[in-house]
C-alpha cells in the first residue's frame, strides 16, 4: 500500500514550498529546470541557484508588456537575470508597486532560445498562480542531469502529469453539514468541501429545503474579505451576498456556493496589490495585468462539482456574469433564469461597476 503522496498531494506540496520561499523541480520532455517564486526568494537561496547556472526571471505577457520587455514566447517572457542583480531588482520586476516611482527598469533582455526551457518556465509560472503568488519566477534550467541537486530533498513534479492533473475538473470532499440559523435567510445547512490535493476548503450554504428535480435558486460568490467582512464599498461583493441570501430566504429555498477564489482568483495579497494600483488611476482589469494577471482567474467548475454532489442538475442562477451561465451550461449544469442582482452600487465602486462591464461583460 502506497503512503507517498500522488500527483495532486505533491502539487499542493509544491505550492506550500513556493510560499515559504524553497525552491521545486520542474521536469518536462527530458529537460529539468530549478523554479522559485521571485517574491518569496531569500538571497542565500539566489546564490545557490546561481551557481547552478545562469538564472532568468519568467513573467507573463501582461507583465511584459508593462515592462516594455519583449516577450518572445508569446505568453510569456525569460528576461536574463544580469550579473550582480540583487533581490530587490527581482522584486521590483515582479511587483508593479514602484512602477510609478520607476517606470524605466529596464533595459531587459529577454531570451528567445529553447522551446524547452520556455515550457518549463511557463510551467513554474501556472505553479506559481495556483500558489496564489505573484506570477513571476526565477528558474534555473538544469538540462537532463539533476544530480546537483540530488540531496536537497526538493519537490519534483513531472510537469505534464501535474499539469493534466490541474486541467481536471477538481474533486472535493464533503467534510461536514450542520445547521446554522442566518438572519439574512433563515434556516440553512452550511455544507463544507475539501479538495482532494489539502487546499482550501469551499462552502455551500443550502437554505430551506430546496427540491432535487426543479431548478433551484442558485448563486456561484466568491470568498471576498473586504466586502463580504469589512463592508467594503470598493465593490458590490457584501451587498450581493447578502441580497442573493435575502431572496433564497423569502423564496424559501436555494444553494450559495462560496468559493475560496478570493479577488478572483489572485488571493488576498494580490487583490491588495491591484487595490493599490486601482489607487493610482489603474481600472481593475488594468491592475490585474500589470500584476501579470488574466482578467479573471476564476475555476468556477468548483461551483459545478458542488452542485451536483448536492443533487442538483439545474439553476435559476443569480448573477450579473454571462461567464458563469456559459460555465455552468458547459459543464452539464442547465441554467433555466439569470436572476439579476444589481445592488451594492455607491459612488465609491462605481468606476469598478463601469470597469467589469465594460471589460468583463458584466450585465450592470
Amino acid at each position: 500500500m502506497p503512503l507517498g503522496p500522488d500527483m495532486l498531494e505533491r502539487l499542493n506540496r509544491a505550492r506550500a514550498d513556493l510560499r515559504a520561499g524553497v525552491p521545486v523541480v520542474l521536469v518536462c520532455g527530458g529537460r529539468a529546470a530549478i523554479a522559485a517564486a521571485a517574491e518569496t526568494l531569500d538571497a542565500e537561496r539566489l546564490a545557490a541557484m546561481r551557481a547552478l547556472g545562469q538564472p532568468a526571471l519568467a513573467i507573463t505577457e501582461h507583465r511584459a508588456r508593462t515592462l516594455k520587455a519583449r516577450a518572445y514566447d508569446g505568453d510569456l517572457a525569460r528576461l536574463e537575470l544580469p550579473a550582480g542583480a540583487p533581490l530587490d531588482w527581482i522584486r521590483s520586476v515582479a511587483d508593479p508597486a514602484s512602477d510609478l516611482e520607476m517606470p524605466m527598469k529596464g533595459p531587459f533582455t529577454s531570451l528567445r532560445d529553447s522551446v524547452a526551457d520556455a515550457a518549463l518556465a511557463r510551467a513554474a509560472i501556472a505553479l506559481s498562480k495556483s500558489a496564489r503568488l505573484l506570477p513571476a519566477t526565477l528558474v534555473v534550467p538544469l538540462g537532463d542531469d539533476t544530480s546537483l541537486i540530488a540531496d536537497e530533498a526538493l519537490t519534483v513534479l513531472d510537469w505534464p502529469q501535474a499539469e493534466a492533473a490541474l486541467a481536471t475538473a477538481p474533486l472535493l470532499h464533503p467534510v461536514v453539514a450542520a445547521r446554522v440559523p442566518m438572519a439574512a435567510a433563515g434556516t440553512g445547512r452550511l455544507h463544507v468541501f475539501r479538495p482532494e490535493d489539502g487546499g482550501e476548503e469551499h462552502y455551500a450554504i443550502e437554505v430551506g429545503t430546496p427540491a432535487r428535480d426543479a431548478p433551484v435558486l442558485a448563486r456561484l460568490h466568491s470568498a471576498c474579505f473586504t466586502g463580504d467582512v469589512l463592508g467594503s464599498l470598493k465593490c458590490d461583493c457584501g451587498p450581493q451576498l447578502h441580497a442573493a441570501l435575502a431572496h433564497m430566504g423569502a423564496e424559501g429555498a436555494g444553494v450559495l456556493l462560496y468559493l475560496n477564489q478570493e479577488g478572483r482568483g489572485i488571493g488576498l495579497a494580490n487583490k491588495m496589490r491591484a487595490y493599490s494600483l486601482q489607487d493610482q488611476g489603474f481600472d481593475t482589469v488594468e491592475a490585474n495585468h500589470r500584476l501579470g494577471f488574466q482578467d479573471d482567474e476564476r475555476d468556477f467548475r468548483l461551483g459545478v462539482w458542488i452542485l451536483k454532489a448536492l443533487g442538483f442538475s439545474s439553476v435559476r442562477l443569480i448573477t450579473n456574469n454571462p461567464a458563469k451561465i456559459r460555465m455552468m451550461e458547459a459543464t452539464g449544469i442547465a441554467v433555466t433564469e439569470r436572476v439579476a442582482l444589481e445592488v451594492g452600487r455607491t459612488k465609491e465602486n462605481a468606476a469598478y461597476l463601469a470597469a467589469k462591464a465594460a471589460k468583463s461583460g458584466h450585465l450592470l
